[in-house]
């Protein structure tokens, strides 16, 4: 059976919660491909509300609506927050939608890691390590970062805070230093967003719909493309998939990801 009608509809993805843990890259990259190669799609309509998340996750969403729009028009619609990483994915889009209220911005990058020397040292407990090289463990948890190791990081944040600001002066039509001005980390009501051209329209879900249907020449049916549910999520329901989603969201740093656009 067809996915999508033969008259063509607004395909709606929703990117709900963190990137990386909860927004899995691999997993949205399959269904916004799926709006990309379909016939029957002629606009794709992103729904955020999401404060960012893991850099690499981040970059694979925006690279995907960046190709998207290249073939059909794609309207972002933060409704809550889209900051951040999440701000870089609705960035690529043609449009970008927000209400009044929802938050903007947040361009940066943020690296967190816990450094538990102290409380090794209380316990009792040494680490021993053999490396090869010097930096072969920076970032280890078990000891402070030594002053050539947090200026490596700094390169390496500096480097990826300089990408995402050319992203967002490419996609949306802004002069480099402008947006470099507005990268300070802080956040932006839609309304301030707009002023500032971070946001294209004020409005809410059905304002974005009617943009989303004018710019692809479609009626105004949608089609949710959403991913498969799993096991977890159809055993426990969705409180408690949401519990357990946040607490993933908790360890996911722990677990070596240490860059984030938050």
């Amino acid at each position: 059976m067809a996915l999508f009608g033969k008259r063509g509809r607004i395909g709606v993805i929703e990117l709900f919660g963190m990137i990386g843990p909860t927004v899995q890259s691999s997993v949205y990259y399959q269904l916004l491909d799926r709006l990309e190669r379909s016939s029957r799609v002629g606009v794709v309509l992103l729904d955020i509300d999401s404060p960012g998340g893991a850099v690499a996750a981040s970059e694979s969403l925006f690279a995907k609506v960046d190709r998207i729009r290249q073939k059909k028009p794609v309207v972002a619609f933060v409704r809550g927050s889209g900051t951040s990483g999440a701000y870089m994915a609705a960035s690529a889009a043609t449009r970008i939608v927000a209400l009044p209220s929802a938050i903007v911005g947040s361009i940066g990058v943020i690296s967190l890691r816990p450094v538990a020397a102290e409380l090794l040292e209380r316990v009792g407990i040494n680490i021993s390590v053999s490396k090869s090289a010097p930096l072969k463990d920076m970032g280890a948890f078990y000891r402070q970062p030594t002053e050539e190791e947090e200026q490596r990081l700094q390169a390496i944040i500096d480097q990826l805070y300089e990408a995402f600001v050319q992203r967002v002066a490419r996609t949306r039509n802004l002069e480099v230093e402008r947006v470099r001005s507005l990268a300070t980390g802080e956040v932006f009501t839609g309304v301030r967003g707009k002023e500032l051209g971070l946001v294209d329209e004020l409005g809410d879900f059905d304002d974005a719909l009617d943009l989303a249907a004018e710019l692809g020449g479609v009626p105004r049916k949608m089609a949710y493309v959403r991913p498969p549910r799993t096991m977890r999520q159809r055993v426990a329901g969705r409180f408690a998939a949401w519990a357990m989603e946040s607490l993933a969201e908790e360890g996911y740093g722990a677990s070596g990801q240490r860059l984030w656009y938050l």
